[in-house]
């Protein structure tokens, strides 16, 4: 044994096999000589009844003096219970990026990642997750250990997807299908806000403690504000019913009406059953829409559209498609052919939403009657057990699809707000209190003809 100085380790001679120059300064703390001639620091220790070795570094890197330092600082946190060798094991074997999705592709397809209100995630948010892990997430920091990464390398991924770094196109399993991924703002925004529940989850795991993603400022995602103008609405009604004169088109044209007279999304209206319809209390009762279970009032225009639909009706869905009971499946293909070249080209089924609700808007009904009407997680009447609606969800749904009914149909109207005059108020109210104390049904029909 002898005091570890440089000149000791310079003069360590070399041997066949490894072997240690113990220091006879500091207990614990040597030079491990290497056959091959390399020498490094290390220092060995027992840790719950076992001996540990953990290796400081290179001699050359380190100093003796530096070595010792360290070894010193070490020692002090094994003598408080730290494990410096396991901690380094741990360390090397720390997940990466690319685990941590696995595992996190692994609970999401079990059905343990929830998503909107407590629910798992669908199917389709499914798809587009692994997408977005496999074609931004993964290659562009896929081998980075998660405990490593930090603020600044989450804002890198959002800027790298906003400059388009990882544009490719890429086969599909379909024949002769293909994917193209483009990258830009609204893909960065919505796969960092990916990332950043990916990072949860790996906070809840207890793989790290702080969350890198949270406070990183994210472009604004696309806010979809086209909406129809009235003179649009006429026009769509006449592409509509030139559109309808083709046998090929008159499903996709009923589907598009009642997408513009309800509000509904249009997955909700492709694959309505008519077990969700309940026309007898005015409503879509849908099992499962993007915010769950919905009760979604309908106005008469639409009653009345499914109840003569229905007498004909055939199987599970309300508009079916080809084979075995399936909904309509053209609606994508038939919905670019039907605006095909016409000045409405530019539309989707979300404008036909979001002008819906804009309508509503425009006839003064308020921001939690139009959420209702929509199916918004913060207005929508989204229980199951609720089997009767507000009356006054149903007048605004009659007076809402009446208005663009009237409109699709061509109807230029005078009054552009919606308001009861108190005539039309008091014999409404006169016909209730009448058939509530049980008179004659035909006063009440005289009535109601009268004030048509």
């Amino acid at each position: 044994m002898a005091k570890l100085t440089k000149r000791v380790a310079d003069a360590a001679e070399i041997r066949s096999k490894d072997y240690v120059i113990w220091d006879d300064e500091l207990p614990g703390f040597g030079l491990r000589v290497f056959a091959s001639g390399k020498r490094s620091y290390v220092i060995q220790y027992r840790s719950a009844g076992r001996s540990r070795r953990y290796t400081i570094g290179l001699h050359g890197v380190w100093t003796p003096d530096g070595a010792r330092q360290e070894a010193k600082a070490q020692l002090g946190r094994i003598a408080r219970g730290d494990n410096p060798a396991e901690e380094r094991q741990l360390d090397h074997k720390a997940i990466t990026v690319k685990e941590l999705c696995e595992l996190y592709l692994n609970d999401l397809k079990a059905g343990l990642i929830l998503g909107k209100g407590g629910r798992p995630k669908k199917p389709t948010t499914i798809v587009t997750d692994t997408g977005r892990i496999h074609r931004h997430i993964i290659p562009l920091i896929g081998t980075r250990r998660v405990k490593d990464l930090v603020k600044a390398d989450v804002n890198k991924v959002l800027k790298d997807i906003m400059a388009g770094k990882t544009r490719v196109s890429v086969k599909t399993k379909k024949l002769r299908g293909k994917a193209i991924v483009r990258g830009g703002a609204g893909t960065a925004t919505r796969t960092v806000g990916l990332l950043g529940g990916i990072l949860t989850y790996a906070v809840e795991a207890g793989i790290i403690e702080i969350n890198p993603a949270h406070g990183i400022r994210k472009p604004k995602d696309n806010v979809r504000n086209r909406r129809l103008t009235e003179a649009e609405y006429r026009t769509l009604g006449d592409i509509l019913r030139n559109a309808a004169r083709n046998e090929k088109y008159r499903m996709t044209v009923d589907i598009i009406r009642q997408i513009a007279l309800t509000g509904c999304r249009r997955t909700e209206m492709i694959t309505l059953r008519w077990m969700e319809a309940d026309t007898d209390a005015s409503c879509l009762r849908l099992i499962d829409s993007k915010e769950g279970a919905s009760t979604r009032p309908i106005g008469l225009p639409v009653v009345e559209y499914l109840e003569h639909r229905r007498v004909d009706a055939v199987g599970t869905y309300v508009f079916p498609g080809q084979g075995d009971d399936n909904a309509f499946g053209s609606f994508p293909n038939h919905w670019g052919k039907v605006f095909e070249d016409t000045s409405l080209a530019d539309i989707t089924p979300h404008v036909l939403r979001h002008s819906f609700a804009s309508i509503a808007n425009d006839l003064g009904f308020t921001e939690v009657t139009i959420a209702a009407l929509v199916g918004h997680a913060k207005g929508s009447v989204t229980s199951k057990y609720i089997h009767t609606l507000d009356t006054a969800l149903i007048m605004a749904a009659d007076t809402i699809s009446g208005y663009i009914n009237g409109l699709l149909d061509g109807v230029e109207f005078k009054q552009t707000a919606y308001a009861l005059d108190r005539d039309s108020r008091k014999a409404a109210l006169a016909r209730f209190l009448r058939k509530a104390a049980g008179e004659r049904s035909t006063e009440i029909e005289e009535d109601a003809r009268l004030a048509a």
